[in-house]
């Protein structure tokens, strides 16, 4: 299981199309090339890192089946030791498992 933080407009707005594009907070898929995801043991810092200023209210953290999707595991910038999962191609929809408010 990987997991993607979301903004709750933006995940609505993915189910219509079948389809998530949107890669990071102000960043879309065909912006970056991939979405970024985390383990269940970085989430919360990513949380913390990058959208600390957002109400809880306003997040949802996707729980996502990674089978038969492109993800790699891969340094979050050039020389960081840690790696991040990055889903290369849409997130659709029917791969995420369950969502549950953000603490």
């Amino acid at each position: 299981m990987i997991f993607h933080l979301a903004f709750v407009a933006d995940w609505d707005a993915a189910q219509a199309p079948g389809e998530y594009t949107v890669s990071t907070r102000g960043a879309s898929l065909a912006d970056v090339g991939f979405i970024h995801c985390s383990t269940a043991e970085q989430w919360r810092g990513v949380r913390e890192r990058f959208y600390a200023d957002v109400l809880a209210a306003d997040l949802v953290l996707l729980s996502i089946d990674p089978t038969g999707l492109d993800v790699r595991h891969e340094p979050p910038a050039p020389g960081a030791e840690e790696l991040f999962p990055h889903l290369y191609g849409p997130l659709p929809v029917s791969a995420v498992t369950g969502t549950a408010p953000v603490e």
